[in-house]
């Protein structure tokens, strides 16, 4: 397999995310926080997802957000390597990550910059914010525990929006489409709706690059923006 990438003529983002997908199949799966922990470790990234298109089309629709929001603070849950975060325009931002590789390169890619912090999950104390954001991760959540447990602090650490961009289906993403074991798609509308009901849709915007329009680079994630009332 290493040999086969290393006759590749470009080793990009996709490139590297085909690899780490295709080599963590050779391996024993040993839950969702421990496939990252070991992905990062190895020099792997966030996924094409925070390269490209798909990055630049995510930091529009956030960098619009904050600004016609008067957002002034952000906490994001799974940060990754930061590539998305350097497209990104926040006032004061926290970024936590189950990896300890993953929040070490954040600090040296931002460490100038005073306005953002970066912790590992475990270091949570009770953090609260205006907006926070669910970025790519929900559909990584392998394990119902660790769903909800995130799912829990997402929505009972944010004042009055969250952001999520994932899936919201259950089961497979795309027919004829092997699914990786450490990517289970969840209809995750459904837990806000038993779970924290004063929370509703504010808006719903679709992928600019949808993945059966473009199965080669489009996504399956959409943003899904919500509110808190009362």
């Amino acid at each position: 397999m290493k040999e086969y990438i290393r006759k590749l003529p470009v080793i990009g983002p996709l490139t590297k995310s085909i690899y780490h997908n295709l080599t963590s199949r050779l391996k024993p799966f040993r839950g969702s926080k421990q496939y990252w922990i070991e992905r990062y470790k190895s020099g792997g990234n966030s996924g094409a997802g925070s390269y490209g298109k798909l990055a630049e089309f995510k930091a529009e629709v956030l960098n619009d957000f904050v600004r016609g929001n008067a957002i002034e603070t952000i906490i994001e849950y799974g940060c990754g390597d930061g590539n998305q975060l350097k497209l990104s325009s926040y006032p004061f931002y926290i970024g936590f990550d189950v990896s300890l590789a993953a929040i070490s390169r954040c600090q040296d890619i931002f460490c100038e910059d005073k306005t953002k912090t970066f912790k590992l999950m475990d270091e949570y104390r009770g953090e609260t914010a205006q907006l926070t954001l669910s970025l790519d991760v929900i559909y990584h959540l392998i394990e119902d525990d660790v769903f909800f447990e995130y799912m829990e602090r997402l929505f009972d650490s944010s004042k009055t929006f969250v952001i999520i961009y994932s899936s919201n289906t259950d089961g497979q993403h795309s027919a004829g489409r092997p699914q990786a074991d450490h990517v289970r798609s969840r209809k995750f509308s459904s837990w806000i709706e038993e779970n924290r009901p004063q929370w509703r849709l504010h808006q719903y915007i679709p992928n600019r690059y949808p993945l059966k329009a473009n199965p080669d680079g489009g996504s399956w994630a959409d943003f899904y923006i919500y509110k808190k009332t009362g």
